[in-house]
Formats: structure tokens, C-alpha cells, sequence
């Protein structure tokens, strides 16, 4: 499992969303946005221009950002406007714009947004520049609690709107070797009822959700604690990953086995080169044990399967 562009898009701009950043421009295919300060804190890198203005109170100036989904469709689309577009101004007068450029500077012709230019980020799964995003996410929303948001009938009715408490947690699950692989799954668990659904993201996304509790609306007590509830989503996802096909394991043990064996043989023949007639030959010997020991561990670590589990986000999600 992994995510398409729509995917990757839907998220990105939920993200950009809740954190206020402004949309400039979009398309199926991108969107250009000037980013909040959070966004930019997030995103940037750049502590020492936040710390100059937490210091001096000067105005902040935050990037600006076109995230690219379909970079084939992005560059056709560009290829067709700039073909549509009109004629550039003729230029002026040469001698006058050396004059203006040298007190002045060169103005562009185009308008710029933030403190530079617009960057351009091409997202796809598995970016760097995603995995940030995915990392920003987490950080600013690792736990949540939210409420279903009633509509105008339910909140005129003489009886309260019973809400359900669900346990959601999203986890990631890399199969890690030589080669890698990543998966989402999010999983919910109801705190009354114990039943488990393994598509919880996409019942979500079709409510819509509020940190403020609406009028007229009651929640059911829970029968588990979150612990419990939590314990029963690990054994469920554990029992789901064990019915998956290892046979990637098996060919990746494969290849950590012959590459022990060529580390092995070339150390080997190293170490007969040696003899133990000095101290200096001896201090050699233990030298080449320790880099061929050295070896034999990066190689493990590099080629021994492993499969990692991690909780992405969580939270406590109130629904009708």
C-alpha cells in the first residue's frame, strides 16, 4: 500500500489547510501557497531568521511554495500557457534602466511572493519534502480530540445526539533491508463496543469534525480505556502482518548470506598476508579483525529484514 497523487494531494492540502497557509493559485496538478508561520517553521529549516524575529519584533516574511502533484501535467499545462501568452513589452530606454538599476536594483518583472522567489517542489510518495510534511503533521497533531459537528435538525431536537467514542491511530509499518517499503494503515477501535475497522481514515473523512463540543449532543460512557484499546489495535495489526508474504525476508537473508561470504573470503586472504614476526605485524592483524568485524555489522544491518511499526498520529474521534 502506498498513496497516489490524489492521495498525496488531499493530505498536502488538508495540511496546508489547518495551518493557514494562503492559496495564491491551484490546479488539479499543483497548488502555490504563501505559507503561515507555522507552516514556514515547519517547512524551512530557517531558526535563525525566526529567532532574529522573536528577538526584534520586526515583520515576518514567510516563503512561498508551488507543490507540484503531476509533474508531467504540470509542465504540459505551463507549456500551454506560456504558448498563449501574449508578446513580452517592448524594453525601455537602456540608459535609463542602468541608471534605475544602479540605485534601485533589478525589479522584476513579475510579482514575488515571500522573501524570495516560489520555490517548486515536485510530492510524490516517498519525497523528502512529503516525509517533512508528514513530519510537520505529526508533530502538530500527534494527538487529537474531536467531535462529530451535528446538523441544524439534530440541534433543535428534543433529544440529545448520543455520540460514540472511537480510539483512531494511524500507524506506519516500514519492510526494511537492502530494499524498503512503507504502508499506512488506520485502524479504529470503538471504546464502547471493541469493534476494530481497518479503513477508520476514509470513514473520517467523510464528517465532518470540530475540537468544540456541539449542543445538544451526549457521549456515550467508554467500556475500555484508551490502554485497552490501544493494546487490542497493536494484537490486530500484528495478526494482520503476520498473514502478509515474507518471501522478500527470505531473498533479502539471501543476499546478506553471499555478502558475508565475499567480506569473509577477501578479509581472510588479507589476514594470511600478515605474519606475526613484530609487534607492528601483530598490531596490523588486529586491525584488519576489527574493519573485517566492522564490515560483517554494516552488512547485517543493512541487509537483515526487519519490519519497524510507528504511530503516525492519534486521537479520540466522537462520532454519531
Amino acid at each position: 500500500m502506498s498513496m497516489s497523487s490524489q492521495q498525496v494531494q488531499r493530505f498536502v492540502l488538508t495540511y496546508l489547510e489547518a495551518t493557514g497557509c494562503s492559496v495564491i493559485e491551484r490546479s488539479p496538478n499543483h497548488v502555490t501557497v504563501k505559507l503561515s508561520i507555522e507552516a514556514d517553521k515547519a517547512l524551512t529549516n530557517r531558526p535563525y531568521y525566526w529567532g532574529y524575529v522573536e528577538r526584534t519584533g520586526v515583520p515576518a516574511q514567510t516563503m512561498s511554495f508551488t507543490f507540484i502533484f503531476d509533474g508531467e501535467a504540470y509542465r504540459t499545462e505551463q507549456e500551454r500557457l506560456s504558448n498563449q501568452a501574449p508578446p513580452a513589452p517592448a524594453a525601455g530606454n537602456p540608459a535609463q534602466d542602468q541608471v534605475m538599476g544602479r540605485y534601485f536594483g533589478h525589479v522584476p518583472a513579475l510579482p514575488q511572493f515571500g522573501p524570495g522567489r516560489v520555490l517548486q517542489e515536485e510530492l510524490h510518495y516517498g519525497s523528502r519534502r512529503l516525509h517533512q510534511i508528514f513530519e510537520a503533521a505529526r508533530d502538530g497533531g500527534k494527538y487529537v480530540y474531536l467531535f462529530e459537528q451535528p446538523d441544524a435538525r439534530q440541534l433543535t431536537a428534543r433529544s440529545p445526539v448520543v455520540y460514540e467514542a472511537w480510539l483512531g491511530v494511524c500507524y506506519k509499518v516500514e519492510f526494511a533491508c537492502d530494499l524498503k517499503r512503507e504502508e499506512l494503515h488506520w485502524l479504529g477501535i470503538s471504546l464502547k463496543s471493541g469493534t476494530i475497522m481497518s479503513d477508520f481514515g476514509d470513514m473520517l473523512e467523510a464528517r465532518q469534525l470540530s475540537p468544540l463540543l456541539a449542543g445538544n449532543m451526549h457521549v456515550q460512557s467508554a467500556k475500555l480505556t484508551v490502554p485497552e484499546a490501544s493494546n487490542s489495535l497493536e494484537s490486530y495489526l500484528t495478526d494482520q502482518l503476520q498473514k502478509q508474504d515474507y518471501s522478500w525476508a527470505e531473498q533479502a537473508k539471501e543476499r546478506l548470506r553471499e555478502e558475508l561470504e565475499v567480506i569473509d573470503h577477501y578479509y581472510e586472504d588479507l589476514t594470511k598476508e600478515q605474519k606475526d614476526q613484530d609487534k607492528e605485524e601483530v598490531d596490523k592483524k588486529e586491525a584488519i579483525m576489527e574493519q573485517h568485524q566492522a564490515r560483517r555489522k554494516e552488512m547485517v544491518w543493512q541487509y537483515e529484514p526487519k519490519v519497524l511499526v510507528s504511530a503516525i498520529n492519534c486521537g479520540i474521534f466522537h462520532l454519531r
